[in-house]
């Protein structure tokens, strides 16, 4: 079973703790946490653009010239897509760009984003990760304390606003609780910060 360290908000190494083999010591599926990150990605995506065709554009209900005798090409309409202000021909339309992943795949592909960051040391576990006001300047010195100084993912039991705020303003760090975690955010940071509370948590949930 995989071990860690444990550390305080100082920095200081207070113990180590005994992780689950089944959750952070699992084999390593890159081309699942592929599909799994793609999937996250395209579900972010709105799918809002629009363009307007030639039958959406105002004006063009005339045809421009008479058919034959004027030397010119033939035209139809105004607002075709090859005459300024006309239509946009093959313009992208108002789309779903979701894509679903089965419960099975999803669970293999967190398992192998935790046991990553066990494997590559970026996995840190703090004892007591505690705010009793809200105040940036705790949150920025326990960062530093324990080495992490790029971007990290701050996991947590529960729902705590002194915590979530005081990590706001730090740029590069997001929180999240432990049974919200998803692969993406897991794989995006330097650091993978989990309050020792939370650890239990991951543990029971994703048995």
């Amino acid at each position: 079973m995989p071990n860690v360290k444990v550390y305080d908000m100082a920095g200081k190494e207070s113990g180590t703790l005994t992780l689950s083999d089944e959750i952070f010591g699992a084999e390593i599926n890159t081309a699942v946490l592929h599909m799994a990150v793609k999937a996250y990605l395209a579900n972010q995506r709105q799918g809002t653009q629009s363009t307007l065709t030639r039958a959406e554009v105002s004006g063009g209900g005339i045809k421009p010239w008479r058919q034959k005798g004027t030397g010119r090409a033939r035209q139809g309409s105004t607002r075709s897509p090859q005459w300024t202000h006309g239509g946009v021909a093959l313009g992208p339309k108002p789309r779903s760009y979701r894509l679903c992943l089965n419960k099975k795949v999803k669970r293999i592909a967190l398992k192998s984003a935790l046991s990553s960051k066990v494997a590559a040391d970026e996995m840190i576990v703090i004892s007591n990760l505690a705010a009793t006001e809200y105040k940036t300047k705790t949150m920025v010195e326990m960062l530093k304390a324990v080495g992490a100084t790029k971007k990290a993912l701050v996991v947590i039991p529960g729902v705590d606003e002194k915590i979530i705020k005081s990590f706001a303003n730090i740029p590069g760090v997001k929180t999240t609780t432990a049974d919200n975690i998803n692969v993406y955010d897991i794989l995006n940071c330097d650091k993978f910060i989990v309050a020792q509370p939370a650890v239990q948590i991951i543990e029971e949930v994703y048995a």
